[in-house]
């Protein structure tokens, strides 16, 4: 088999959630622990620390595994979806798995996945934890895929868990309160494992408590170990680069990031009471380590999408925030950008609050509408009525390469061009 023929197989013959949807969903660990007994339950063969929550959790991942090779640690990213290619989603110190290696696990495992036919994801997940047993990695930074209590990565029992952002998101799946999708979260709290949780949600901060002390685990709210004095936003060498000020350790300190969003503020105080907690748990990770692995995480990790500056003058800028909770992030950043006007590269999945997040965008803009290449796609045609009705002006499009070429031809130098609503639109473009 080649790499292609091998990911053919992937996805046409397991059921993936980021095509299909709720149907790939298995709401049970059954395959998952299938697969692993069957490779020898790698995941008990490395240290992790396991991620969860709607919004955050992929920057904060790549920037725990950035801040772990920073200091000198052979590290495992294991994050979803792909942007452009699977082996994306598992890497070390920063280099993806290789093709070859992920022929030769379908190849040697295809009558396996015949008898327990799992998910794509979790495929993925057992592919993931016997790469990073098999390279014998210090540690691996586990993010989960969709929840956390019957997410295929809850076999592992990590050294710390962190919960980031609560918001709407998967409600047909993880449910339509809040506190239910932080019931499901919260689900990755491990006995006496200590939790982070990165944002105080006073809502539902009680869902975390109250799981933690039935788990005797000691939680964290990172707002208790990290204050934020300031941030700002500046350019250095044609980059935009963001800059937090925070008190932390019991001194203030200084941190730049080269991912511009300033929802990034957030993810930086969980990463930071995390590392406080893995250093009392014996990790050795000096300031140094967290200062570049936090400045240089896009190098370290090769994370995208994430207020992605692609082109100045027009201003063109790929986010993949598409939830309740993420579009409103982006909605604040556009309040410190200036420009003429904006044009937006706009499309969704079907499976989405669509309505909600319509009535949510601003009706100044100009709407380029395209469906990407997927079944969850929501129909382009669909999307632009729907968009209508709540006062959005655009035109449609065949695909998400020509909603922003025409989004360039009418771009002025002052204007800005803002492409997202999905990760698999931001996916068509970078």
């Amino acid at each position: 088999m080649t790499y292609g023929q091998t990911l053919d197989f992937l996805f046409s013959q397991l059921p993936a959630f980021t095509r299909v949807g709720k149907a790939a969903y298995k709401a049970n660990l059954n395959n998952i622990t299938l697969l692993c007994d069957a490779l020898g339950n790698p995941q008990n063969k490395f240290r992790t620390v396991h991620i969860a929550g709607t919004n955050g959790k992929g920057s904060t991942s790549h920037m725990l595994a950035s801040i772990f090779q920073e200091a000198g640690y052979k590290t495992g990213l294991f994050t979803s979806p792909h942007l452009k290619d699977f082996r994306e989603r598992i890497r070390i110190d920063g280099e993806p798995i290789s093709k070859a290696r992920v022929i030769q696990f379908v190849k040697k495992n295809k009558a396996l996945f015949d008898k327990i036919k799992p998910s794509f994801f979790e495929m993925n997940v057992a592919l993931a934890f016997l790469y990073f047993a098999e390279k014998r990695v210090d540690i691996a930074i586990i993010e989960t895929g969709l929840g956390g209590r019957l997410d295929s990565t809850n076999l592992i029992k990590p050294e710390l868990s962190l919960i980031t952002n609560i918001s709407f998101d998967h409600t047909d799946l993880l449910g339509n309160t809040l506190e239910k999708i932080a019931q499901e979260k919260a689900g990755i709290i491990k006995r006496k494992t200590p939790v982070i949780i990165s944002e105080r949600q006073e809502e539902i901060s009680d869902v975390f408590i109250n799981k933690a002390q039935k788990a005797q685990a000691e939680i964290v709210f990172a707002d208790d170990e990290v204050t934020i004095l300031n941030h700002q936003l500046f350019e250095r060498n044609s980059k935009l680069l963001l800059e937090i000020n925070v008190h932390w350790c019991e001194k203030n300190q200084h941190f730049k990031s080269t991912l511009p969003g300033l929802y990034q503020v957030k993810n930086v105080k969980g990463v930071l009471a995390a590392v406080k907690k893995l250093r009392e748990l014996g990790w050795s990770i000096h300031d140094f380590a967290v200062y570049d692995g936090i400045e240089n995480v896009i190098t370290n990790t090769g994370l995208r999408g994430r207020w992605e500056i692609l082109q100045n003058h027009p201003l063109i800028i790929a986010d993949t925030g598409h939830n309740e909770s993420g579009i409103d992030e982006i909605l604040n950043q556009l309040k410190q950008v200036q420009y003429d006007q904006l044009h937006w590269v706009w499309g969704m999945v079907g499976d989405k609050d669509v309505d909600k997040i319509l009535s949510m965008l601003p009706s100044e803009a100009q709407y380029y509408f395209c469906q990407a290449k997927l079944p969850r796609a929501l129909d382009v045609e669909i999307l632009r009525e729907k968009a209508e009705s709540f006062g959005l002006k655009g035109k449609v499009f065949s695909s998400v390469r020509n909603a922003l070429n025409a989004a360039k031809d009418a771009a002025k130098q002052g204007d800005m061009i803002l492409i997202g609503g999905s990760t698999f639109v931001v996916a068509e473009i970078i």
